[in-house]
């Protein structure tokens, strides 16, 4: 049992830090990261405020998986997120590989997450 939340632990550290990483080194360094979103979204706001709202939602989500709340919910939408960015950025799959793992790793808690969360009335989990 100790080990389960050992690893459950591990998994949300690891994605979450996969999430909180970006969005803090995008105050330091936004160039680096406006190329990851694709071309069509450029313009619809400007390049800063989709950036750092982007950020938001990483923060928001990596501190929700980080609290093992409902871990359900954010974790199918960090997968979806993960998914996304990486199918949109093929020509860069050098670099975007590593999201397919991380996007497995919340495929995983959010498969873990599943039986418990939707159809159980008892809030108490790992």
């Amino acid at each position: 049992m100790l080990q389960d939340r050992f690893a459950h632990l591990l998994l949300r550290g690891g994605v979450a830090f996969a999430f909180l990483y970006p969005a803090i080194d995008a105050f330091f360094d936004p160039y680096s990261w406006l190329g990851y979103f694709p071309k069509f979204m450029h313009g619809i706001l400007p390049d800063a405020v989709l950036l750092h709202s982007f950020g938001a939602v990483e923060v928001v989500l990596a501190l929700w998986i980080l609290s093992g709340k409902k871990i359900f919910w954010p974790s199918t939408v960090a997968t979806l997120m993960l998914a996304a960015i990486t199918l949109l950025n093929l020509q860069d799959f050098q670099i975007v590989f590593r999201d397919v793992s991380i996007a497995l790793m919340s495929a995983a808690l959010a498969t873990y997450a599943y039986p418990q969360e939707l159809y159980s009335t008892d809030a108490a989990r790992v």
